[in-house]
């Protein structure tokens, strides 16, 4: 019988583990699903793992791991992809923004024969005018890259374990997994859901984190910032060329006026481009830098009594 592997990605939802744990056991139970929950506490600073450990007496088929720090969703998402066995692996949040009821039919096409369901966005719910700005202008740009349409998509999606065994292959350590399940390919479907409101606690995401969150996947997946740097380049020079122009026509009408404002003006905008330039081209000297180092993504330092396996990240179980 296929079994199904839910991955958890927690950080700081102790109040949220008891209660995600049991909806979805109810759930995948009344469907006859076989089952594993995996929940991953990312350097959680409350009762997370506790609350973790307790669901896992309750339910042998709840498991669970928490890292040494906070190393990010991305790190949870992939340390539960290596942790899961099941035949198909579902990623979902921890706090059921992403809908249970949603389950059944992903695991319906995956049966059909599709190796990636996608959890396509309806309604993004509560959100602030500046949060819904700067998140469509980052799936806009994200859609561009990759030539396939991000503005609705989201981490909740099923994927088969041939595609799991891929993206665990991938040698990088800066990873966008919404988008690397775009690039593998596979053949893919699409379910449709509202984002849910929160059933306790609040969001952990800041506008400012999920800004660096968002330059950290847009730098990792793709060279176009680099390329804007040639774009300023190019608009500098433009500029320059039509100031030079300007004032030498002032200048041969007699109309020309003494004074520094023109330079001024010229070396602050010309500054600011190469500040900018230097600032993108930094970014990615230092995704170089996290690369050439070799670190692991994150670093596991508890698990469940009912994890298998020797080692996971850079943790070793002792023997």
């Amino acid at each position: 019988m296929a079994t199904l592997s839910i991955v958890l990605p927690s950080y700081n939802e102790e109040q949220n583990i008891a209660n995600t744990a049991k909806v979805l056991a109810e759930l995948l139970q009344q469907e006859q699903i076989d089952y594993e929950l995996i929940f991953v506490s990312d350097g959680s600073r409350d009762g997370t793992y506790q609350e973790i450990l307790k669901a896992a007496r309750q339910d042998a088929r709840v498991k669970g791991a928490e890292f040494s720090r906070n190393f990010g969703k991305e790190a949870s998402i992939f340390a539960g992809l290596q942790l899961a066995a099941g035949d198909a692996v579902i990623v979902m949040d921890c706090d059921l923004q992403h809908p249970p009821e949603v389950i059944p039919q992903m695991w319906k096409l995956w049966n059909e024969g599709y190796e990636v369901v996608e959890g396509i966005k309806t309604s993004r719910g509560k959100e602030s005018f500046l949060h819904r700005c700067f998140a469509g202008g980052f799936y806009r740009i994200m859609s561009s890259l990759i030539k396939m349409d991000m503005n609705a998509s989201s981490d909740y999606k099923l994927l088969d374990r041939k595609v799991v065994n891929v993206l665990l292959e991938l040698p990088e350590k800066n990873t966008f997994f919404r988008a690397l399940t775009f690039w593998a390919g596979f053949k893919t479907a699409s379910v449709e859901y509202e984002v849910q409101e929160r059933a306790y606690g609040e969001s952990k995401w800041s506008f400012f984190s999920l800004m660096r969150y968002a330059v950290t996947n847009v730098t990792s997946f793709s060279t176009l910032p680099l390329q804007l740097v040639t774009v300023l380049g190019i608009i500098a020079i433009l500029f320059s060329v039509i100031l030079a122009v300007q004032t030498l026509v002032k200048y041969l009408t007699g109309t020309a006026v003494e004074g520094f404002t023109t330079v001024i003006l010229l070396i602050l905008i010309i500054g600011g481009f190469i500040m900018l330039s230097l600032g993108i081209i930094g970014h990615y000297l230092a995704r170089i830098y996290e690369e050439v180092k070799g670190r692991p993504r994150y670093i596991i330092s508890k698990v469940t009594d009912n994890i298998t396996g020797n080692v996971i990240g850079s943790w070793k179980r002792q023997s």
